[in-house]
């Protein structure tokens, strides 16, 4: 029979890698909460509507990289829906915001996420087809200043708080303005013109996005291409007045927070829903796909949705790129062990297993983590297994029982003490023990 194995372009994770996720996703928490951030949870699968009009059609993500069913109709009189696993999760949050009418708060709503994504594309370092996000968005009617310059730069600062809190260093903050939704269709025309006689000349992609979506052309990553796209037109050049004065208001609170930033003119990222600030946080750790995280404003994503006006802000951390990004920089992670719990309690004969389990209870709930034995192991195994996963070892008997005089072993210096019950817990909880 064939093993069964995790399904290509997945995999699991386990302890003690997790003990990492757990720690990078508490800081994310904590640090959300400073600025105000409370917690959204959408489905894993949406309408596959949601990104064809949110995402765009001709991004690669819709054309080429969604999972996406026929969920029958339940009855005749019902008709099939296409349902898709989310390959992202602001147009989630958007449709979120419009259904359950947050806009009619007048306030600004400020989300984020924890979760898993989902796109069919060749798995590699760090990209999987389930891959995890940390996101966040800031959304709102703009009577609660949704489309100031201030929140791009809040969130560009709450970022870089994150990253330095995480630990990573030498990170690099790449920005650019895509300009209005009107900038934009001027300098769809540009590139298209400037296109049209050497598209033949870069590859597949390029050809086709040179005709359906130019602004794509500047996402490649073939080396070929890259002498090409140098010298066709930049966005910069193209940005009405209000875009211009919106970003230089976002660099000018960066540069008044400290915030460090360089300008990226080919930076417009993958959907088609930005508008404006635009921006990605690299590593250099990671190689030539160097991206850690990134984002935008789209500022007409509720509309194209069918929703209110509601100008918005947001990014997604790439959270399997940044454990990469974490575990490159400090390599002793890779191989740590599990921390150990703070005793284990070794019942001694399957009678005092139930007694066991009630020692253990009594501690647990003092906040001391125990891992309980098994009374039909020898002693010698008791302590093997103690040893491996744990700083200390009760031994409990009957007589131990009895006299409620337990006998506890500290494997680091290997001293063997003998502890009254009611003392135990605080016993245990001395700091510097083990």
């Amino acid at each position: 029979m064939t093993t069964l194995k995790a399904v290509r372009g997945t995999r699991d994770l386990l302890p003690p890698e997790t003990a990492l996720w757990n720690r990078i996703e508490a800081v994310a928490r904590a640090v959300f909460a400073r600025y105000n951030f409370g917690e959204i949870r959408t489905p894993i699968f949406e309408d596959t509507s949601l990104f064809a009009r949110g995402v765009g059609e001709e991004t690669d993500i819709v054309s080429k990289e969604m999972y996406t069913w026929e969920d029958r109709a339940r009855a005749q009189s019902e008709k099939s829906q296409s349902l898709t696993l989310r390959p992202e999760n602001t147009a989630g949050v958007v449709r979120a915001y419009i259904e359950h009418k947050l806009g009619e708060t007048g306030q600004l709503q400020k989300l984020y996420y924890i979760g898993p994504q989902f796109r069919r594309e060749r798995p590699q370092k760090g990209r999987y087809r389930q891959f995890f996000q940390i996101g966040a968005e800031v959304i709102g009617p703009p009577s609660a200043g949704s489309e100031s310059p201030l929140r791009d730069a809040e969130v560009l600062e709450m970022l870089a708080t994150l990253l330095d809190e995480l630990g990573i260093t030498g990170w690099t903050l790449h920005l650019n303005s895509v300009g209005s939704s009107a900038d934009r269709a001027r300098y769809n025309e540009a590139l298209r013109a400037a296109l049209e006689p050497i598209a033949h000349t870069m590859c597949a992609d390029c050809q086709r996005r040179a005709v359906t979506n130019p602004l794509r052309v500047l996402d490649c990553k073939v080396p070929e291409d890259q002498p090409i796209i140098e010298k066709l037109p930049r966005i910069a050049d193209h940005l009405d007045p209000e875009s211009q004065q919106h970003f230089a208001a976002v660099t000018a609170a960066l540069d008044a927070a400290g915030v460090p930033y360089t300008l990226n003119h080919r930076l417009v990222r993958g959907l088609d829903y930005y508008t404006r600030t635009t921006f990605e946080f690299t590593h250099g750790g990671l190689g030539a796909q160097n991206a850690i995280l990134g984002g935008g404003r789209y500022d007409g994503l509720s509309e194209a949705l069918g929703g209110p006006r509601a100008p918005g802000i947001g990014f997604a951390i790439g959270e399997d790129r940044l454990v990469l990004t974490l575990q490159a920089q400090e390599p002793d992670q890779n191989s740590a062990p599990r921390q150990a719990a703070d005793a284990y309690i070794a019942p001694l004969g399957e009678a005092m297993n139930a007694a066991a389990l009630s020692l253990a209870r009594e501690l647990r709930h003092t906040g001391l983590a125990v891992e309980l034995g098994e009374g039909s192991f020898r002693l010698k195994k008791s302590f093997e297994a103690a040893d491996k996963t744990a700083r200390c070892i009760v031994i409990l008997g009957e007589d131990e029982l009895q006299s409620g005089i337990l006998t506890v072993k500290d494997f680091s210096t290997g001293t063997q003490t003998k502890v009254p019950r009611a003392e135990l817990a605080v016993f245990l909880a001395e700091p510097n023990r083990g």
